[in-house]
């Protein structure tokens, strides 16, 4: 696959992440994909439970990724977002370096480095 084509899946699934729109989101995603924290904790194992899971981030009134910078390493995209987040103890932004790895133009590992909630 193309650096194109990759870039257009992520900026695709970013955009879906951004607008709630769990049926985009879900159509950049292969079937069996796999979303860890990184590097080896399994938090989403096959495209139901990256569903679930991400209807319930949906539900975030402030839900919002800003991307700060990409880079493509062949059929890996790794960015940098700061992320907007509502937990418990309020509103907060969060850090995060997300790792795609992309084959057959679609996203089939993330691996995620999360910093803490800056209140």
């Amino acid at each position: 696959m193309n650096q194109k084509t990759s870039i257009s899946l992520i900026d695709t699934q970013l955009k879906a992440y951004n607008n709630k729109d769990i049926h985009l989101f879900l159509q950049c995603w292969d079937k069996n994909a796999k979303i860890y924290l990184h590097p080896t904790t399994l938090i989403a194992d096959g495209l139901d439970q990256i569903k679930e899971r991400h209807i319930i981030r949906f539900q975030e009134p402030d839900l919002f990724a800003r991307l700060i910078s990409r880079q493509v390493f062949g059929d890996t995209i790794v960015d940098q977002e700061l992320v907007t987040r509502n937990f418990p103890e309020g509103k907060a932004v969060v850090d995060v370096l997300a790792i795609y790895e992309i084959k057959k133009k679609l996203i089939v590992n993330a691996w995620f480095l999360i910093g803490d909630p800056k209140f």
